[in-house]
């Protein structure tokens, strides 16, 4: 087989429903080919009909309304680069550890999205002054635990979030129409907060005039800090500042040569402002090149050192990045029994020979 042939693959999850994990070690660039993006199912795969290139928008608003999706593309619409990061990445990391898909580093994809802004279709209904929660619900359902009856996969979203200009209704990523693994024909995105908010095969939207208490929105999603108790919970919403190292991989043999040591760093609070590596447990630490793309605002953060090991050894490399807004990854990872927002300091150990 030649060079031109060789390709990286998904590291499966689970299959029924479908959890993939994309090959994020080798992989470079702003952007991700539909191609390998990531696969994050509650349940199996929705039957997308004819009627499903519908999209209602109801509740407390002054007039309801259906519109086609044929009718939604002809709308204004708005072009952003946005992340999609599971809330999960990284799960396998948690001390003690914690149940769930066992995500590596690889939950993770970055791409241009086009659709309409939520808030000017929102326009269309008029919320009434008293919302404060809108409602999006997925295609996507199935039986969950302790709850009765088939659910949906249904999220909430604070008015003032739904409002943002950059929350949008997507019906394109990279150029071409949504895949349908992916959300096909139309997916919320939502920028700066995990991948949970950002509802697939959207079908409806539901202005509310009090909170939203479904199962992912209360139950999953959450922040248990404590084992045993609901004590101390917190809602899962903004993306917490990370970074990862793409190459070299952990656990590698790795000639004494000068290496370059490449990753991603990201955060829902604004852009990297700097990220460092140390090659000595954390006692001295070295600037790495950022590439920080000004036009896109959302967008994660390339960045590179070159190193030169000087001997032959056993070596631990660690990075970690801040943000414009100062806040910087942990030495070690807020545990919560649900295994959300893994950020600690990201580390790998390679061998010099």
């Amino acid at each position: 087989m030649s060079d031109d042939k060789v390709r990286p693959y998904f590291t499966t999850r689970k299959l029924v429903p479908e959890n993939q994990e994309a090959p994020i070690h080798f992989l470079r660039g702003s952007i991700f080919n539909k191609e390998f993006w990531f696969l994050r199912n509650h349940f199996q795969y929705p039957n997308v009909t004819a009627g499903s290139r519908n999209l209602y928008i109801t509740g407390n608003v002054i007039q309801a309304c259906m519109i086609k999706l044929e009718d939604l593309k002809k709308l204004p619409s708005r072009t952003i680069t946005v992340p999609l990061i599971c809330a999960g990445n990284q799960r396998g990391k948690f001390k003690p550890k914690v149940f769930g898909e066992q995500w590596e580093e690889g939950a993770v994809n970055q791409g241009v999205w086009t659709g309409v802004s939520l808030r000017y279709l929102l326009s269309y209904v008029v919320p009434n002054k008293n919302s404060t929660e809108v409602v999006f619900t997925g295609k996507d359902a199935g039986k969950k635990h302790n709850v009765e009856g088939v659910v949906p996969f249904e999220r909430s979203l604070p008015i003032d979030k739904a409002l943002h200009p950059d929350t949008i209704v997507a019906y394109e990523y990279n150029g071409e129409s949504l895949p349908y693994k992916h959300g096909y024909p139309l997916r919320l995105v939502v920028p700066n907060w995990y991948g949970m908010a950002s509802v697939k095969w959207l079908q409806m939207i539901t202005v509310l005039d009090h909170s939203y208490e479904g199962p992912f929105q209360t139950d999953d999603y959450v922040y248990y800090p404590i084992p045993h108790s609901d004590e101390g919970k917190t809602p899962v919403t903004t993306i917490q500042v990370n970074s990862i190292i793409q190459q070299p991989l952990n656990y590698s043999i790795i000639e004494e040569a000068s290496h370059e040591i490449v990753g991603l760093a990201w955060s829902g609070a604004g852009k990297i402002t700097e990220v460092e590596v140390s090659f000595d447990e954390g006692k001295t630490w070295e600037q790495a090149v950022l590439r920080v793309d000004f036009e896109n605002p959302y967008a994660w953060t390339e960045w590179r050192l070159v190193w030169n090991p000087p001997g032959k050894g056993n070596y631990k490399i660690k990075s970690r990045a801040k943000d414009v807004k100062g806040h910087v990854q942990p030495q070690e990872e807020y545990w919560n029994r649900k295994g959300y927002g893994y950020n600690a300091i990201f580390s790998i150990d390679v061998k010099v020979e």
